[in-house]
């Protein structure tokens, strides 16, 4: 979690591997903290020098503010002296998502997520008064998340370039699947880039990004802190064996678009949450994604049962 990198390392305020957690439930759809503790001291315990919960994989916009503020709270206790615990503050309502922030801080986060709004489509001064009411309300380092695919609206150039110069703007988690754009504004803005897709959390850090937020991480944080140091260490082979290697669990987790719902379903299968559970409109995987996860995981040998 170190921000201080040598000439030839990019700097990372947010750490360089962060899981995007899951938030576990009780069966009747409650939250279940001690096993959101559990889940967090695992991802430590095997690699991960950053949490970020309450994001999209945290299934934030069907979970609320004493929920959210009460996990954090929890996972800051349990591991807030090994690992930077970041809040997600997503909402398209900008009010909300000021509340959010601000809990997130009282309850003990050391940095935010905040992601341009979604749904509302708004123009891109609308992104920007957004972020900035958001990051003017705390003092937090912020990482801003770029992911259009969900929200209907990409942050443009011109909107990223006047969101650097905010001094608590550190960060960008980029889940627009242009590698070769984000190279160009990491350059062009000084920001630090996480990756924000399994799929190319190589390429990303062959590129230069910071670190990787990642879903599949709740079941591979090893892995991915061993790719970040063989990309430090300029064994791009290396870490390019790595990510061949994790290309069956990024299929088996992420190939169907829900992250959270086949990372509770490993998390379960392990034994480290005592059930997949989530909320409406998202649902279970079938039997048979399940079975497919549960083959997967036992040839990575992550499963033994």
């Amino acid at each position: 979690m170190d921000s201080t990198a040598s000439p030839r390392l990019p700097s990372r305020t947010f750490g360089s591997v962060a899981t995007a957690m899951v938030t576990p439930f009780h069966e009747d759809g409650s939250i279940d903290v001690d096993a959101g503790v559990a889940v967090a001291v695992k991802l430590v315990d095997d690699g991960c020098d950053a949490l970020v919960l309450h994001g999209t994989t945290g299934e934030s916009p069907t979970t609320h503010q004493p929920e959210k503020d009460e996990l954090v709270r929890a996972v800051v206790e349990a591991v807030g002296e090994r690992a930077m615990v970041i809040g997600g503050a997503g909402s398209n309502d900008t009010a909300h998502a000021v509340r959010i922030a601000q809990g997130a801080e009282r309850s003990g986060a050391q940095g935010l997520l905040v992601v341009s709004p979604y749904y509302n489509r708004p123009s891109q001064e609308g992104v920007y008064q957004h972020i900035k009411a958001v990051a003017d309300a705390v003092d937090l380092p912020v990482i801003l998340y770029d992911i259009p695919g969900r929200t209907g609206v990409a942050i443009a150039d011109e909107t990223l370039d006047r969101l650097a110069e905010h001094p608590r703007v550190k960060a960008v988690k980029d889940a627009t699947g242009n590698v070769p754009a984000g190279f160009e504004r990491m350059a062009r803005t000084g920001l630090e880039f996480y990756s924000g897709d399994d799929a190319l959390n190589f390429d990303w850090l062959a590129h230069g990004a910071s670190g990787v937020i990642s879903v599949v991480g709740h079941v591979a944080a090893g892995a991915y802190a061993e790719m970040v140091c063989e990309v430090d260490a300029g064994d791009l082979p290396g870490a390019r064996d790595v990510a061949a290697r994790l290309r069956p669990l990024v299929a088996a987790i992420m190939g169907g678009g829900q992250g959270a719902v086949m990372s509770k379903h490993a998390l379960h299968l392990q034994g480290v949450i005592p059930t997949p559970t989530v909320r409406l409109p998202l649902v279970p995987a079938g039997e048979q994604e399940v079975a497919n996860l549960a083959a997967v995981l036992r040839a990575e040998g992550l499963l033994t049962a």
